[in-house]
């Protein structure tokens, strides 16, 4: 297995986040969308009586909730990241979606998240673990703000076991993107964890390791309810 090389935390250059957000995640983030919805059971109801309140983990450009409030209009999304880089396109970005009056957006850190107690109905987040030196204390936080019965949704990458597989993956999927594109898919393969590393942080938590899938050659998630 290779080794776990850290990255940085987060992405706080204005150019980092254009470059990011250039990048083509339209697949991987419909995906996840509709992995949500299928797990959740969830389908479009404009007359729902109550809202689902979710917190995106690292939302960065806020793709994610873009795609989930055009989907179902019976949400209410707060994307929170630490980079004020990421949190500045994204305002772009749902400002020229027309979804401002239901994605919001917060500056936080994951670890140390600032909302009370069983605030949310549910936690997603995709491609937020393998930024962080110490996951643990992020996936905590996130048990913590989610209400008795309540959803986690969350979706990273997967380390390869060798170089060989790493590269293999980069052009695969990075293939005709720039130079810096690959250099920042491969970079985060290598901060990834593998599937026992994520399995053993949901298990300390008492969530049931078999939580945690790997859902493609490329991811692991975690799908979990919080006990009610």
């Amino acid at each position: 297995m290779l080794e776990r090389i850290l990255e940085p935390e987060y992405m706080d250059s204005p150019q980092e986040a254009m470059d990011y957000d250039d990048m083509d995640h339209e697949t991987v983030n419909e995906a996840f969308v509709t992995d949500l919805l299928t797990y959740l059971g969830v389908t479009p109801d404009p007359e729902a009586a109550e809202m689902i309140d979710i917190l995106d983990l690292g939302t960065g450009t806020a793709r994610i909730p873009i795609v989930l409030a055009d989907r179902i209009p019976q949400c209410r999304i707060m994307g929170a990241d630490a980079s004020i880089a990421m949190l500045d396109v994204a305002k772009i970005n749902i400002d020229i979606a027309c979804v401002t009056d239901r994605v919001q957006l917060v500056k936080l850190d994951a670890k140390q998240i600032d909302y009370e107690d069983e605030f949310f109905t549910g936690v997603m987040s995709n491609s937020i673990v393998h930024h962080i030196p110490e996951p643990q204390a992020a996936l905590a936080e996130s048990v913590r703000v989610v209400v008795p019965g309540g959803w986690l949704f969350f979706r990273d990458l997967l380390r390869p076991e060798t170089d060989e597989q790493l590269q293999h993956l980069v052009e695969t999927y990075c293939g005709g993107e720039t130079d810096s594109a690959k250099k920042m898919f491969a970079d985060s393969l290598h901060a990834a964890l593998s599937l026992d590393e994520i399995r053993g942080l949901v298990s300390a938590l008492g969530f049931d390791p078999e939580t945690v899938q790997q859902t493609t050659d490329r991811h692991w998630t975690w799908a979990a309810r919080k006990p009610a």
